[in-house]
């Protein structure tokens, strides 16, 4: 399936009548697959150049599946925000998806969540 189109796969939360943009906290809604192929396009969105301690959320409840791929991006993402002051949270991510990231044991250090309010929460 890829990314929904492949060039709106990733949005800034904006939709009408649902949560805003919560600043300084960028939310990256994602759609479809994370694998070699749409790789690229995660990697540039989970990329933060803001001040000191950038915090970013992945909402994760419109991937069906993800391999190492996406495993690594979000390694890496955690890593560089960490270093940066900053943190990463994935929320709702599907069951597929989350045995995944069990399975490597990325849930021990990279805070997922049930819903985006609990993500958002401080």
């Amino acid at each position: 399936m890829g990314w929904a189109g492949q060039a709106s796969v990733l949005r800034a939360w904006e939709e009408p009548g649902r949560l805003s943009v919560v600043s300084p906290i960028r939310v990256v809604t994602l759609h479809g697959e994370i694998d070699h192929q749409t790789g690229e396009v995660l990697r540039q969105a989970l990329q933060v150049t803001a001040p000191p301690g950038p915090r970013v959320v992945a909402d994760m409840r419109g991937v069906g599946f993800m391999d190492s791929t996406g495993i690594n991006i979000f390694i890496a993402a955690h890593r560089d925000l960490a270093e940066a002051s900053g943190w990463l949270r994935l929320t709702a991510p599907t069951t597929p998806v989350l045995r995944t990231i069990q399975l490597v044991g990325a849930d021990a250090f990279i805070d997922c969540r049930e819903t985006l309010r609990q993500a958002l929460a401080s």
